[in-house]
């Protein structure tokens, strides 16, 4: 399976951007999904992450709880986050990832055994 992130951009404080991930799995829905992001120097953290199938659990980081929304389209093989309000701290690149375990909505990214090729996000102040 191989994951295609996209949506990255540069952008100032207060916008919004919404990042893609494209999965090339049929069994795209059997797995949890997640993003995560780096920022120069830093560990890789974890970001939203949505359940398998209808997605009806999904988890966020503090730091982006009521601004950050991740969601799923199974017919398309995406995996969505709606980035809102931005801060110059969001600043980093940005992964999508599949989840190894499927029965559960992970957060930590040891879990996570498929990972795209990241998407960068600027937010200027």
């Amino acid at each position: 399976v191989q994951l295609q992130a996209s949506g990255g951009g540069l952008v100032q404080a207060g916008g919004s951007l919404r990042l893609s991930c494209a999965a090339s799995s049929r069994t795209f829905s059997s797995y949890p999904m997640g993003w995560f992001r780096q920022a120069p120097g830093t560990e890789r953290e974890f970001v939203a992450t949505i359940s398998r199938g209808s997605g009806s659990t999904t988890m966020y980081a503090d730091s982006v709880k009521g601004r950050f929304t991740i969601s799923r389209d199974n017919a398309e093989n995406t995996v969505s986050l709606q980035m809102n309000n931005l801060q110059p701290e969001d600043s980093a690149v940005y992964f999508c990832a599949r989840s190894r375990i499927q029965y559960t909505t992970p957060t930590a990214p040891r879990v996570f055994d498929v990972w795209g090729q990241g998407t960068l996000v600027t937010v200027s102040s």
